[in-house]
């Protein structure tokens, strides 16, 4: 009697590992089936990206070990001669100062001005008119709003004719020929563009924090200061985050605004890492000098991304 019953456990644990190997078995099978389902419907977009995103950018970097010039094609490798030469170059050194100039003032104006419209903006009266014409320049391609501003800045532009109504008297500055005002004439006109999509990101993130914090502080008795600080300002560190890093990317990639405006060129101060990189491949026919600065540009910019996966990692798990 013992031994059929131990013989019937055996057959029962026997039956239960063959369901157990069936069930796994079939969620294997489905697994497999749901993944080539899901890259049918994603082939399309793989296919696009591979052809005409990654393959260019392995293509550049492949480039910028050679010395491809124009017309000419591929005489040899040349290794790392290519960014040997960049990090000699004077140019260079003065691309990438100007070019932290203007990431700097990329991050800072634009989030101190969008900020500031953010929270002045919610709740008055017309607030979608006044938020609708701030964001309006956004939808203006740059190079559009580069031509529109260049003849604001002319000697004989908007800017020189409003100053002389205030002066008294003729106003004829060069703000776009002068080596001490192009920049901050250029930069200017970069905030104007996208001051809007800074205050609207700000908006979204100040309309996600959860009002029953902010009013358990206030019956608490804590000023509109500390509910300011020490709530709000912490909540709205991830959008802050990203409204940095997207201005941190736009800065290090800014092209269309300087090369339209900065024609002059006064001093190099409008020569940026993009603009150098443009020059030296499309104006001297140095493509594959050009190509290694393209590749240090897209280094910062992975660098960048790398950094805000991090920061937003840590910023999150602080909120929690």
């Amino acid at each position: 009697m013992m031994a059929a019953t131990h013989l019937s456990a055996d057959n029962n644990e026997l039956l239960e590992r063959i369901s157990w190997s069936q069930i796994e078995a079939n969620e294997r099978r489905l697994q497999r089936r749901n993944f080539w389902v899901a890259f049918a419907f994603m082939s399309p977009a793989i296919l696009l990206v591979t052809t005409f995103l990654l393959t260019p950018v392995v293509y550049n970097i492949f480039l910028s070990f050679t010395r491809w010039k124009k017309f000419k094609g591929l005489d040899e490798f040349a290794g790392t001669a290519n960014y040997v030469k960049l990090v000699t170059n004077r140019l260079f050194a003065d691309a990438l100062y100007n070019t932290s100039l203007w990431v700097g003032a990329s991050i800072i104006f634009p989030l101190v001005i969008g900020f500031g419209l953010a929270v002045f903006l919610r709740g008055v009266a017309l607030e979608r008119t006044f938020k609708s014409i701030i964001f309006l320049p956004r939808i203006f391609a740059p190079t559009a709003v580069g031509v529109i501003w260049f003849y604001v800045y002319a000697p004989d532009g908007v800017v020189n004719r409003f100053l002389s109504f205030f002066a008294g008297g003729e106003v004829d500055i060069g703000w776009l020929y002068q080596s001490d005002t192009v920049t901050p004439a250029i930069i200017a006109t970069f905030v104007w563009q996208t001051v809007g999509l800074v205050m609207v990101l700000i908006l979204l993130g100040l309309s996600a924090i959860p009002k029953d914090p902010l009013e358990a502080a206030r019956i608490d008795g804590a000023s509109s200061g500390q509910v300011f600080v020490r709530i709000i300002l912490p909540l709205l560190l991830p959008t802050l985050l990203v409204v940095t890093i997207l201005s941190v990317l736009a800065g290090f990639t800014v092209f269309d605004l300087l090369w339209i405006m900065g024609a002059a060129n006064p001093e190099l101060r409008t020569l940026s890492l993009a603009v150098f990189m443009y020059f030296e491949a499309f104006q001297k026919g140095s493509w594959a000098f050009g190509s290694s600065i393209a590749v240090v540009i897209g280094a910062v910019v992975l660098s960048v991304t790398w950094l805000q996966a991090l920061l937003q990692h840590r910023v999150d798990k602080m909120i929690r």
